[in-house]
């Protein structure tokens, strides 16, 4: 129950700071719906559907790189991340909270961004918006963990990107799948594996990470 406690105290603390500070959902926001804007325009119509779902999943990962670039800034430029990597809960709460708080920053971005790529190109069906759901927690749980590691690095900018888009590659490849695909059911499968496989890589190996 302590564990549980320590995540949920994590996540409320990232929440409260960007209540207050409001400096990560605005540019999200703003990002994706510029991508939108601009590929609406410049995409030729009848581009087909494979284009479009192309295009709303590099918006959504960049968005979401945009947002874990920032998910230790608070930590990294208040001096804290030593005193929370000494605080009196398991190491790997850390890693839930900040992950749990960047998973409702993502999907408050996509309550607006998924009605607005409807708007611009076509509506997502369930097994669409299914996938964005299962990549979302992929995208959490291995992004949190890249940007604690980048977090130390003067080179953190050009770092995380270099570390998590491949890693997101499998997640856009499945994201796509189960938009276009008449077999949705496997690409949510290899979604929902993924989730699993690398949570529990992240969970295991996050307390090596900032012990170095």
């Amino acid at each position: 129950m302590n564990y549980i406690e320590d995540v949920a105290t994590l996540a409320r603390k990232d929440l409260r700071l960007e209540l207050r500070a409001r400096d990560t959902l605005p540019a999200m926001l703003l990002f994706v719906l510029s991508t939108f804007v601009v590929f609406h325009f410049a995409l030729p119509q009848g581009s087909g559907e494979a284009a479009a779902q192309g295009l709303l999943w590099v918006a959504l990962v960049f968005t979401a790189l945009l947002g874990l670039a920032r998910s230790w800034a608070p930590e990294r430029e208040g001096g804290v991340f030593d005193g929370l990597v000494l605080a009196p809960c398991d190491r790997s709460a850390i890693w839930l909270g900040k992950a749990a708080a960047v998973l409702v920053f993502l999907v408050a971005i996509e309550v607006v961004a998924l009605p607005a790529f409807a708007l611009f190109f076509e509506p997502l069906d369930g097994a669409a918006v299914a996938g964005v759901a299962l990549a979302n927690l992929g995208i959490c749980a291995v992004g949190t963990l890249l940007a604690a590691m980048a977090a130390a690095s003067r080179t953190r900018e050009l770092i995380l990107p270099l570390l998590f888009l491949p890693l997101a590659i499998p997640l856009v490849v499945g994201g796509v799948g189960s938009a276009i695909s008449p077999e949705p059911g496997r690409y949510l499968l290899f979604l929902a594996l993924y989730d699993a496989v690398f949570a529990i890589i992240c969970w295991a190996s996050f307390e090596y990470v900032v012990t170095e």
